[in-house]
């Protein structure tokens, strides 16, 4: 077995950006607004919207602010009902708490996709959605949308680890109200913090554009030159003044290290589906690992693994995750690893906490580990024997004392 790169390295920079941070450092032009126009994350702005085929996009400090300000322009009552599946990451939550809501948690399955039957049955108590798609796993847009569409309930996208995945041919992040991005370290674009909204509605975008800190006449800064859609300069000029300013507006040079990344994102798609349903397919072979399929119309944009250990008790499991470290493979159990933030027991700053029997079962046996798209075939073949030896070592080892 061959040397394992160190699979928890973020993505590095690429060269292309040098030029423009040390530009930026020299100049010290690193807040958005000091441009008089043209700025870096205006620039990231457009190019994004472009990608996504979206006509609004907002650059912020984090997907968590993003998710933040979502809710705010949505003009949600306080103490309004917002729902989540109970497999996020505790950001999620907590974004709907720093907005004055109360998040509902909705049961996840075993192929970590929302029970559509639990999501119907909440769905008449809450003012809002928010779909996660958790490490990437799409649950069924198609039914979602049609149930929260007849209701007249906004749907915002939480794709903080979706950017490139393909729903029915639309791409994640476009199919609610509004999409949510991060430019996190371990996500597709790599800018240590970051994130980003997108939508279609003139009057979101104006509204999240001000409460992220467009004082003053800087939403002017948020159009480009000779932009003479109405409908928006209409909806900046309504909201001016009326909301509070919360600064969560991203810096020119985050923005300088995101944009050269665009371009490579089709590339590290292709990459890093290609690596996952080869480590998929290898480690589906053993008794001991099932591997969720994908649903019929979902194109993933993976760059981790998430896989079900299947007839191991729990100290079985966490044996074997320790016996996969120790050969070189960092894997987490969801539900037995301590304090996991996407183990929503673990979210004791909720007003209550719900039993989530399904999404607990499916928590406790639920592994994950990074699968960057730039490791190799030949690194991936690693992974995968990595995976299916240490479940042979812990199996073969209760099978020789016969328990």
């Amino acid at each position: 077995m061959s040397s394992l790169p160190n699979m928890h390295d973020a993505e590095p920079i690429p060269e292309e950006a040098r030029a423009e941070i040390d530009r930026l450092l020299q100049s010290g032009d690193l807040f958005r607004y000091t441009a008089p126009e043209e700025s870096p994350v205006a620039l990231l702005e457009r190019e994004f919207a472009a990608l996504l085929g979206s006509k609004y996009a907002l650059a912020v400090s984090s997907c968590s602010a993003a998710l933040f300000l979502s809710l705010k322009a949505l003009g949600l009552p306080r103490d309004a009902r917002v729902m989540i599946p109970g497999f996020t990451f505790a950001a999620v939550p907590s974004a709907i708490i720093h907005a004055d809501c109360v998040p509902v948690l909705c049961e996840v399955g075993e192929n970590y996709r929302i029970d559509l039957g639990d999501f119907e049955a909440k769905l008449d108590r809450v003012q809002a959605v928010i779909i996660s798609h958790m490490r990437g796993h799409t649950s069924d847009m198609d039914a979602i949308m049609a149930l929260c569409d007849a209701r007249g309930i906004p749907v915002i996208e939480d794709a903080a680890h979706s950017l490139g995945t393909v729903w029915g041919g639309r791409n994640i992040g476009t199919i609610g109200k509004i999409g949510c991005f991060s430019f996190q370290s371990y996500k597709l674009v790599n800018a240590g913090e970051g994130g980003i909204l997108v939508t279609d509605d003139a009057d979101v975008v104006a509204q999240a554009v001000i409460l992220s800190g467009a004082y003053e006449h800087n939403w002017k800064k948020h159009m480009a030159r000779g932009d003479n859609r109405s409908d928006l300069q209409e909806a900046f000029a309504r909201w001016q003044n009326r909301l509070p300013l919360y600064n969560l507006r991203m810096s020119n040079l985050s923005a300088a290290v995101i944009r050269p990344q665009l371009s490579r994102i089709e590339q590290r798609v292709r990459d890093g589906r290609r690596n996952h349903d080869f480590v998929a397919s290898r480690i589906n072979e053993s008794p001991w690992i099932e591997v969720p399929a994908k649903l019929g119309p979902e194109e993933r944009a993976p760059d981790s693994l998430q896989f079900n250990l299947v007839g191991m008790d729990r100290d079985e499991m966490r044996a074997f995750a320790e016996a996969s470290d120790a050969m070189g493979v960092k894997v987490q159990v969801f539900g037995l690893s301590t304090d996991n933030a996407r183990a929503f027991w673990n979210w004791q700053f909720l007003p209550e906490i719900p039993e989530l029997p399904r999404t607990r079962a499916m928590l406790e046996c639920a592994c994950d580990t990074r699968l960057p798209a730039r490791l190799t075939l030949e690194d991936c073949a690693d992974v995968a024997n990595v995976l299916i030896s240490a479940a042979e070592a812990v199996m073969s080892a209760r099978l020789a004392y016969g328990t």
